[in-house]
Parts: C-alpha cells; structure tokens; sequence
C-alpha cells in the first residue's frame, strides 16, 4: 500500500470517527434538543484552537469500529486565548456509556491537565457504566476518582451535565470544583426512578428526581442552569475568566470598569428600621467592576450569596447574608454553600470580600437536629484556614456566633470596615434587654413601655461600631460611598500576602 493510498485510508478513518454513532442516532440526539460532542466543543472553544487527543484510542480491528472514538472526545483548546483541557462524552456512541478505553481517554486528560497546569471541563452525557465490561468499567470510574481528588485545589475542574448522568457516574461531577446543569436535557441521580419505585413505591419523573431545577434549588449539587446549551458553555467561559490556570497562578487581570449606578445609591438601600430587609446584591453591584457580579448557586440556600466579581480588574470572591430571605440567618445550607466556595477561592488565589448583615443562625429543631453545630463549624474552619486576602465589611448586624462565622478580625480577616449603621453585638437589643433587664421589665407598670425604653437605650449604647472600634476589632467606620476606594487600597496594600500555619498532612474539617 502506497502513501497515497494510506493517506486516504487514514482520512476515511478519521471520517468515521467523527461521524460518531452515525447520522440517525446525530439526528436522534437532535431531536432530544441536544448538540453532539463534537458540536459541543466547536462551541465552547476559541475558534480553530481545538486539537484531539487519543482520536483512534479504542478496537484495533480499524475495518470494523464498533465504538468509534469508544464514546468520548477528548482534548485541549483556548478560550479567551487561555488553554483548557476537555473530554467530552458522546451519547450517539454506544450511549455514552464508559469502558476501559472510554475511562483511560479521560484520565490521560485529566493527566495532562494536571502535568500542564490547566483547567479540565468534562460534557458528560452518557448512559452509565458498559455493562458487558464489568469491573473494568467500575475501575474505571475509580480511576477517574482518584484523579478529580488528587487535581483537586490544584487546577479548576469543571463538570457540565448535558444529558443523563446516573450511578457511580455522578460523583466525578460531584468531586469537582462546579457543576452546570441544563434545563431539561440534563439529569443527575444514583438510582433511577425505576430503581426508586421498586425498593420504596415512590413514584418520580427522571426531571422531578434529577433535573437541573432539583439540583440548583433543592440539593445544592449544582452550581448553576442554563436554559440551553449554547449559554451554558458561554457561562463555563465566563467561570473561566475570573480564575487562573491552576494554584500557582493569580487570576486574570482585567482593565478596572466603574461600577454600575451612583455611589449615592449606597446610602438609601440599607433600611432605617433595623427589622426590614432589603437585597444587598444591590450593594454588590454598586460596588463592583461594571456592576458584573456573576452569582454561584443562586437558587439554593438563598439567605447566602456568593459568587465571584472584579474590583479593579482584580477578580475577588464574594460573600454577603441575604437579608431579603430567612432575615439572612445563616443555616445549614447556607453554611455549606459558604464553606466550599471559601475553600475555592483560597485553594486558587482569590481575594474574599465579605458582606455581613447577620442576625445569627438560624433557631430550630429542625435545624439543630440537622447538625447546625458541625455545619456552622464548617464556615469557622473555612475562614480560618483560608490564607488569601479577607477584607470584610459589617453592613447591619453582627450578633453573636454568626458574627464569628462571617469572617470577623478573630478568624484572622486582615481588614474589617464598619458602616455607620453596623450593630456589633452578642444579641439584638429586643434580646438582650429581654434578658438583662427581665426583672425590671416585670415590675414596672407599663412593661411593653419599659422594655420599648430600654430597647432603645440599649440600641444607642451597644448597638453600634464604636464599641468593636475602641476595642481594635473593627479597621475603621466608613461612609458607604468609600467602600470600592478602601476595598481597593486594601487589596493593593494586602498584594504578596504571606502565611505560614503549622505542618501538617491536613487538618479534620467538620464534615
């Protein structure tokens, strides 16, 4: 056989591999409102920029493919010039499901990444485990296990569920950094609807068990949802803008923007009555590079929010209370959502911004028999442990153990900045005094009088920053307006941060 000759039999090949499952299963995964693998990746990455890893990977017999490509399309490619790792599962092969060439393909993406220094983005869409290989198949996902573990805190790992994701299957998305869901073609669960009705009689649909709205709102499993598949892969961009390559590197810089609206704006949102609410995503984004405050999780546990942010050009973590929902208490939720995206931001270099409005933890049975105790803890250990940049600005109130908890100078914030209308104490007032002074409150003639009078001296006595202030916990009281400024003098005098701790394997956080 001549070059020529060889050179077309290669083409051919290669043709084959990229028609996949071929042109009915293509049409059929149309028909299901999803794109192929191949279509995936064309758009996620920069134009022209991807390039295959392990293309031939799979059934020596070349005359014959029973799995083109086993299933997986796996390489690297730019986005925004920036160079990502991906695989990405192929559902018109075989359904997607994972073999032990299927498996290696991926954990060769995954090594490398890891060797490189650069994100890896998984597609998964795949039907589960090939059966008919047996404990090759589970090896396999072990395989890929160990690697999301020991890639973990090292490079950003990204999962994007776009179609089923069921088994041993969902605990690689589930040991990564994020996942995306998207609505209606996406499903995540370890036992399917029939399993489900077989063991307990509960009868559920795939979406209402595993779909993207369950895992956004009600699990927590998810990070975000996207209506389609194109804005997803465009959210997994924008993720990707405000993180560096990996743990050695600091994020992006970007040309500083002047945030969204007036500074003014700043002074009318926080309420005179201390007992109303309001949505300090607005303080957020008044703050802000652009107002672009591009939110994690914001459907779940919604007394929090977190999400990432530019000030300067600088990409910072956010976190704030939610006062607008459950007064901004923290919960058992909201302390988890909290305590993972803490551990992110100081695995790869990103400052902490933290908002604080909170009135504690939440009261409750429920919340107690949930083990509000050791998932409170967790928030504690996060911040603690945590050794980039925390600044840290008291909007209203600060009571108690969640004052704690929301990175306060204890917990080693290197700055904390008060507004005026910051109330900086063990309880509210209505509860202290009702405890103070309960005898007092008794005896008197009026009691609702008594204790309304001494509510309010005790509001203007403790309820304020400039106890914490004469105490040296608090930086300094700030006009709301100069927010953005001493966030951005305290980031440029906090540059090169160093902190050592104690040697150690690694410590038990509560789990």
């Amino acid at each position: 056989m001549g070059m020529q000759e060889r050179l077309e039999q290669l083409k051919q090949l290669r043709e084959q591999i990229h028609a996949g499952g071929g042109p009915k299963r293509i049409e059929k995964q149309h028909e299901a409102g999803k794109r192929t693998a191949r279509e995936r990746i064309e758009m996620f990455f920069d134009p022209g920029t991807f390039v295959e890893i392990n293309t031939f990977a799979g059934d020596p017999d070349i005359s014959n493919l029973k799995n083109p490509g086993e299933g997986v399309v796996t390489g690297y490619g730019k986005v925004d010039g920036r160079k990502v790792y991906i695989f990405a599962q192929d559902f018109t092969v075989a359904g997607g499901s994972l073999g032990r060439i299927h498996a290696a393909k991926i954990c060769h993406v995954l090594d490398l990444a890891m060797k490189t220094g650069a994100p890896v983005v998984g597609l998964n869409d795949s039907g589960g485990a090939r059966i008919q290989e047996g404990v090759d198949a589970l090896n396999g996902y072990g395989e890929i296990f160990f690697r999301n573990t020991i890639a973990s805190g090292v490079i950003p790992q990204i999962s994007v569920i776009m179609g089923p994701c069921a088994g041993g299957a969902v605990y690689s998305p589930a040991l990564t950094d994020f996942i995306f869901m998207v609505q209606g073609t996406s499903q995540m669960f370890i036992t399917g609807p029939q399993v489900i009705k077989a063991v307990t009689g509960e009868e559920v649909t795939m979406e209402a068990l595993g779909g993207a709205a369950t895992h956004n709102q009600t699990s927590g499993v998810a990070h975000f949802m996207a209506p389609d598949e194109e804005t997803c892969l465009q959210m997994v961009r924008l993720l990707l803008s405000y993180l560096p390559s990996n743990n050695l590197e600091e994020p992006p810089l970007y040309a500083p923007q002047e945030p969204a609206g007036n500074p003014e704006e700043l002074l009318q949102i926080i309420p005179d009555n201390p007992n109303m609410s309001y949505d300090v995503r607005k303080i957020i984004n008044l703050v802000v590079d652009g107002g672009q405050f591009f939110e994690v999780q914001p459907l779940y546990a919604r007394n929090a929010v977190i999400g990432f942010a530019r000030i300067n050009g600088q990409a910072v973590g956010i976190v704030a209370n939610q006062p607008d929902y459950l007064a901004g208490c923290l919960d058992i939720n909201a302390s988890d959502k909290i305590s993972r995206f803490v551990r992110f931001c100081d695995c790869f270099n990103l400052p902490l911004i933290t908002f604080m409005d909170v009135p504690g933890f939440l009261p409750g049975t429920a919340q107690e028999y949930g083990g509000i105790i050791r998932h409170g803890a967790k928030m504690l250990y996060a911040y603690s442990e945590a050794t980039v940049p925390k600044i840290t600005i008291i909007l209203r109130k600060a009571y108690g153990g969640a004052y704690l908890a929301m990175c306060s100078s204890s917990l080693r914030a290197d700055a904390v900045f008060a507004w005026p209308t910051a109330e900086i104490a063990v309880m509210g007032p209505e509860g202290a005094v009702n405890i103070i002074y309960r005898k007092e409150i008794a005896e008197a003639e009026n009691p609702m009088e008594m204790r309304a009078k001494l509510t309010a001296e005790y509001r203007e006595k403790f309820a304020n920053p400039y106890v914490a202030s004469a105490r040296g916990y608090i930086e300094d009281v700030i006009d709301p307006r100069d927010t953005r400024s001493r966030i951005i003098v305290t980031l440029e005098s906090l540059a090169g941060k160093r902190e050592t701790r104690p040697r150690k394997k690694h410590g038990n956080m509560p789990v």
